[in-house]
């Protein structure tokens, strides 16, 4: 009988997701703000792109503001199953916690 791999979600897409979830859409350097120097703006991007390559977010081109140079920007926001995967890695990690506490 084989078995099936647990998924995982490295901790760089987790607080990616996290971030999305919990403060909503954000551009790539409102995260790497956001998350406290734990992303840095040379890999955010690369991290988001195969994040969107997985389904776990989606994204779009917004023009920037005229106040700021007016270049645009692309805004991300966690899709439906992002959701479901940051919810069920919440679930196991806190299921794993007390276990690993021990």
């Amino acid at each position: 009988m084989a078995t099936t791999p647990i998924p995982t979600l490295p901790p760089k897409e987790a607080l990616i997701l996290d971030l999305l979830v919990g403060d909503g859409e954000m551009y790539g350097l409102q995260l790497v703000a956001a998350s406290k120097r734990k992303l840095k703006r040379g890999t955010v991007y690369v991290t988001l792109g195969r994040m969107e390559d997985k389904g776990f977010i989606s994204s779009r081109l917004e023009s920037g503001p005229a106040d700021e140079g007016g270049l645009p920007r692309r805004i991300y926001e966690p899709t439906a199953f992002g959701r479901r995967v940051l919810s069920a890695y919440a679930h196991v990690a806190r299921r794993l916690t007390p276990e690993l506490a021990r």
